[in-house]
């Protein structure tokens, strides 16, 4: 500094002392300068009081020389005490000086700097509100401060400027804003512990309604719950926790849809305390905006889908988790299948557009256009959608909302729970909005087939509940119209054709539609034969699904869809299959079905007396199918009482190859006759001169089975039935005795007899051309 430089007003001795290396030097020369301005402030002589700040701040505080700075600081402190109530008036000349020597290399100097604008501020109290976004950011660097004196120096004044806020009505919030969004990212501790109690704060002041910007400081929030100090995240909860209840209180003014992709994110993180917090809030949101969150399903069920296949670790995550599965479920209604008008929304907030708005903030982690599931998203980046003064209807895109459940469907890592929850959803969705919906069938299919292979059993039901909805709802018709909204989804799966074989070999078949359409299906949609041809090749392509799950699954479809439906199609179906050997086990397995299962009581009943035109078409169909497997053929026969004709089969067996499994299925068939399914038939045999096929057949078996228990078992049976002499029937016996069940005129048992042996043949021929010239020989049964 220059000493012969004119610093007027201040005198030589003032200004010495200003640069002198002691602080009680200093002191004196701050003395001096107030009783200076005090003097100029009553004569009102403004010039010189802006001229001796002005060489204070630019002379002093500004310098090079770090006494001379000093002297400065204390020097705008004395100008601020001396102008008292006047200091807002110079409050910017005062301010600035004092805040660039926070950035100071010197901590003594910054703790000077720091203990000057505490007089300032002190002196000024609520004028220096102006100046609130400057004196903030200053604190928030110096909150950071190494220096334990700068540190604590930086706390007075922090708690000074906080009962200035409290105490003032003029706070600029829409100003302050900006920085707290800005400094809210910090990963320093102390300045996220600065932050947080300056919400806090603000919070507490019932003049101040920090709710509307919520969405601008929230997803930082969530990023300081994280921090790695207990007390830091404590504090963090507290804040968060005001906030939820503040929510609670007013939820007409709360900007729901535009926090909706932050919390979808943060309901996606590895830390357990930031998961839980971000759920419970999902959960409110849900449960207060309701139909405003559904613009963000497919992003909400990407975050909480996961979570319900968690374990006891994540126990409260994963309740919390259900209920908001549960909660949104409950916002999907009939009225969302309407394609013009959409359900207005309650709230008093324009809907984003979630196109654009889950484009940019969920990215991936909402199911996004790319398709994945990836929920990575980047630490400290928040999007907000600004709001608009319009209301806008909510309309539900399905679309989002299938690819996430396809996604999470598709990944065979997922949990049962999840899968179990997918499942749930897509049911709801065809019940809720079914025209919508059968936009996505052709691409869900596949999947829900693939399901089917599932381990856990409950996954397989609810599997097969939304594929029976597919196969049974009115709007899954063929003539149906076309998509409701968007471009037609429809892809041509060579799974889901059907194939273009004739179906002229039925008999009494009624003219159909179209091939897509079963002739026995007059209730099922055009969905429902595709699914029975699928289901057909899912069991010939996995063998073992059909052995363990097979009967299980037809069941339970009999139970949800007509059970004459299904057999009637898939026996159409193996009248048409090429790989014989699979056609012979599914007739066994469908037959064992329809013998044994408590769901087909109503239709063995049917088929048991043949007496209208559909049951006969129905057993016309069931029986050519049935002749892939011979000895179910008889079974057939036996359930409807066409005993003559099971008797004439079985004279047919004897042109047959007996084969150890053919053994093992007359074996079996003679056990399903001491069941109480066949007990009417067990009753018949009382009745030998009415039944004489019914005994000639059993001894048909009889005399097929080897030495065994079966054979046994049937001898026994046999040797019960009274009068043998009365087996004994009349070549010449033209019509049936009186009780004796008569033929169906409508029924040709020649044509079915001969198709019989044209299906054995054709099964002879590829057991030949399998096994090799010979081979076959290894399977017969020698006695």
């Amino acid at each position: 500094m220059n000493p012969e430089k004119d610093f007027a007003p201040l005198t030589p001795n003032i200004v010495r002392a200003l640069n002198d290396k002691l602080y009680e030097k200093r002191k004196v020369a701050a003395l001096e300068i107030e009783k200076l301005v005090r003097e100029f402030v009553a004569q009102n002589n403004t010039v010189q009081i802006k001229h001796v700040i002005q060489t204070l701040s630019q002379e002093f505080a500004l310098s090079q020389h770090p006494h001379s700075r000093k002297g400065g600081l204390i020097g705008l402190a004395a100008c601020s005490i001396a102008l008292g109530k006047d200091s807002g008036l110079y409050l910017k000349e005062l301010i600035e000086p004092v805040l660039t020597c926070f950035n100071d290399a010197d901590s003594r100097l910054r703790y000077y700097a720091c203990e000057a604008l505490y007089n300032i501020v002190k002196v000024a109290r609520g004028a220096v509100l102006p100046h609130f976004n400057v004196l903030f950011d200053g604190l928030s660097k110096l909150a950071a401060d190494p220096d334990p004196n700068v540190k604590s120096g930086s706390e007075l004044l922090d708690r000074l400027l906080k009962d200035i806020v409290t105490e003032s009505n003029k706070f600029d919030l829409v100003g302050f804003i900006p920085l707290l969004r800005e400094r809210i990212y910090s990963n320093n501790q102390y300045a996220r512990q600065f932050i947080i109690s300056w919400i806090l704060v603000l919070e507490s002041v019932p003049d101040i309604n920090l709710l509307d910007y919520l969405p601008e400081i929230l997803d930082g929030l969530f990023q300081i719950l994280g921090d790695n100090g207990k007390e830091i995240r404590k504090m963090c909860e507290v804040v968060l926790g005001e906030f939820l209840k503040e929510i609670k209180k007013n939820p007409s003014s709360v900007k729901f849809a535009e926090m909706a992709n932050i919390l979808v994110i943060h309901c996606q993180t590895t830390d357990d305390l930031i998961q839980l917090t971000a759920m419970c809030w999902m959960r409110e949101f849900i449960q207060l905006a309701g139909r405003v969150m559904l613009p963000y399903s497919s992003g909400i069920l990407t975050a909480v889908l996961p979570c319900l296949a968690y374990d006891d670790r994540k126990k409260s995550i994963k309740e919390v988790a259900n209920v908001c599965n549960q909660s949104l479920m409950k916002l999907v209604t009939p009225e969302d299948d309407e394609p013009d008008e959409p359900k207005p929304v309650v709230q008093k907030q324009a809907e984003p557009n979630p196109d654009n708005s889950l484009a940019k903030q969920e990215g991936t982690a909402s199911g996004g256009p790319d398709g994945s599931c990836d929920s990575s998203f980047s630490s400290g980046i928040s999007v907000f959608t600004p709001a608009s003064a319009e209301r806008a209807p909510v309309t539900l895109h399905l679309d989002g909302i299938v690819q996430v459940l396809n996604c999470h469907l598709s990944d065979m890592a997922i949990g049962m729970m999840t899968r179990i929850a997918v499942l749930k959803w897509l049911y709801h969705l065809y019940i809720k909005t079914p025209r919508k919906m059968f936009r996505h069938t052709d691409s869900l299919f596949p999947i829900l087939l693939q399901t089917l292979s599932d381990e856990s059993d409950e996954v397989i039901l609810k599997d097969l509940e939304v594929l029976a909805e597919i196969a049974s709802s009115p709007a899954g018709q063929t003539d149906d119209p076309g998509p409701l909204d968007g471009p037609d989804l429809r892809v041509n799966h060579s799974e889901l054709q059907v194939p273009p074989s004739s179906r002229a070999g039925l008999l009494n078949t009624p003219g159909t539609k179209g091939l897509e359409c079963s002739p026995s299906t007059p209730t099922m949609n055009s969905y429902f034969y595709k699914f029975m041809i699928n289901l057909l090749k899912r069991f010939s392509s996995e063998r073992k699904l059909l052995e363990v799950r097979g009967a299980f699954i037809i069941r339970q479809l009999c139970l949800l869809l007509n059970a004459e439906n299904i057999f009637h199609s898939m026996a159409d179906i193996l009248l048409r299959e090429e790989d014989l050997k699979f056609a012979s086990t599914m007739v066994h397995t469908l037959n064992t079905i329809l013998l044994t299962s408590t769901e087909l009581f109503q239709l063995r009943n049917q088929l048991k007396d043949l007496k209208t035109p559909e049951s006969q078409n129905l057993f016309c169909c069931l029986y050519r199918s049935w002749c892939h497997n011979p000895v179910t053929t008889v079974s057939l026969c036996f359930l409807t009482q066409n005993y003559r004709h099971a008797y004439d089969l079985i004279q047919k067996f004897g042109d047959l190859e007996v084969t150890v499994d053919f053994l093992t299925e007359v074996d079996k068939l003679v056990q399903l006759i001491e069941c109480p399914i066949f007990t009417y038939l067990r009753l018949q045999l009382l009745d030998v001169k009415n039944n004489p096929y019914l005994i000639k057949a059993l001894y048909g078996l009889l005399m097929l089975l080897p030495q065994s228990s079966a054979f046994q078992l049937l001898s026994h049976r046999l040797q019960c039935v009274p009068n043998p002499e009365l087996l004994q029937t009349e070549d010449g016996l033209k019509a049936a005795p009186k009780s004796q069940k008569a033929d169906s005129p409508s029924i040709d048992y020649a044509e079915l007899l001969q198709h019989f042996e044209r299906v054995q043949k054709k099964h002879l021929e590829v057991r030949h051309q399998r096994s090799g010239r010979g081979d076959h020989l290894d399977r017969r049964v020698v006695l």
